[in-house]
């Protein structure tokens, strides 16, 4: 599915924290992994409590010894530092992925709280903004660092076609682990609806809730119909339709079902609240425990 894995690394031990995940993802899809530093312009004397990388020798030093150690022999591991002096790493990010053939990038979310948001708005995000590969976004272990063993897989849907393309991957994600899929159906209630639909349900609250009542038969007559098609799939796979808040229905179920990834389609433009309406991928992303694969999607005109 995957045959080449981007990681950037700061030099902090957050950062550090995702090459476990990395090298059980690169040993089960039997990838390549590049290992990336991008020289900062003008960076602080420390990263998340560690000492920033700013010489181009150190640096090679510091990737080419994490390649050894967390990546075993029969995985092609290399590393890369981009020397020149970058102003924007996340766009230097997007380039290096592009240029090295990379088809996945693998990056910690860094941190809690506001450190934890200011960083995925301005690293992860930016990413995504600027590029077409998926991004997989890991929050720092708590404990000992990830080693991933991913039995089930949960792609929440929400009825517009473009994000059903996330769906795909979902399934490819799964067959590659031998898990099995979870794919969640969430109709907002009147309560949770975001920017013009909240308005139009305060003005016509009686006619908006009709609507929901029908927008949840029709997803689950998708949903039938959903079933039907992935019957044909080789990978076990449940359909479920909800009513409620977007982003809490899709951290219940995952809590419930034992999720291991959350694979979600984006659209990536630039904007926290670009991702789906009412900002339901970068909530998840912030507090949400469990790796979650960010997929750019592709809109028709």
């Amino acid at each position: 599915m995957y045959r080449h894995l981007l990681v950037p690394l700061d030099g902090s031990r957050l950062a550090e924290s995702v090459l476990p995940l990395a090298g059980s993802l690169a040993r089960g899809f039997e990838a390549a992994v590049t290992l990336l530093h991008v020289i900062e312009r003008g960076p602080p004397a420390h990263v998340h409590g560690d000492r920033h990388l700013t010489d181009r020798a150190e640096a090679e030093t510091y990737l080419d010894d994490l390649a050894q150690r967390f990546f075993p022999a029969g995985v092609a591991a290399t590393h890369h530092v981009h020397g020149e002096v970058e102003a924007d790493v996340p766009a230097s990010i997007v380039r290096h992925a592009r240029e090295l053939g990379a088809d996945l990038i693998v990056m910690c979310t860094h941190g809690r709280g506001r450190l934890r948001h200011q960083l995925f708005g301005g690293i992860a995000q930016r990413v995504l903004a600027g590029g077409t590969v998926p991004v997989l976004l890991v929050p720092p272990a708590e404990g000992p660092a990830w080693e991933f063993s991913c039995r089930r897989v949960l792609v929440p849907l929400d009825g517009r076609p473009e994000h059903a393309q996330g769906l795909p991957v979902g399934i490819a994600f799964a067959r590659a682990c031998g898990a099995a899929v979870h794919v969640l159906w969430v109709v907002p209630t009147l309560g949770r609806l975001s920017g013009e639909q909240a308005v139009t349900g305060h003005l016509l609250p009686g006619t908006v809730s009709a609507l929901l009542e029908i927008e949840q038969e029709e997803a689950e007559r998708q949903v039938r119909h959903q079933l039907a098609a992935l019957a044909a799939n080789d990978v076990p796979t449940v359909v479920e339709v909800e009513r409620g808040d977007p982003s809490g229905a899709i951290m219940a179920t995952a809590t419930r079902i034992g999720a291991d990834l959350i694979v979600i389609g984006t659209h990536g433009r630039a904007g926290m609240d670009a991702f789906w309406a009412g900002s339901v991928a970068p909530h998840i992303a912030l507090r949400a425990a469990w790796p979650l694969l960010l997929v750019p999607l592709e809109v028709a005109p």
